[in-house]
């Protein structure tokens, strides 16, 4: 009994950690590439360096996404 409770409030907790997690990084990419594409519109010429600088910073956030993806996998299969 003490077990089942243990592995459904670790499958919740999972699910909530992965919504929370996967919000902050899909708002900040979206954020992010709203952002580079307006610059691109006013100053066509700086593309190249908007465009290098934008994917590096998605990549960066996207990485608070993939920690919380960790997370949420060690509380599935180690607890």
């Amino acid at each position: 009994m003490e077990e089942a409770i243990v592995r459904a409030a670790c499958a919740i907790g999972a699910g909530i950690c992965m919504g929370l997690g996967a919000i902050g990084p899909a708002i900040g990419e979206g954020h992010a590439v709203g952002k580079a594409l307006e610059g691109m519109a006013r100053q066509p010429e700086t593309a190249g360096i908007l465009r290098t600088n934008m994917i590096l910073g998605c990549a960066i956030t996207e990485s608070t996404g993939i920690y919380s993806l960790v997370i949420a996998l060690l509380m599935l299969f180690v607890f």
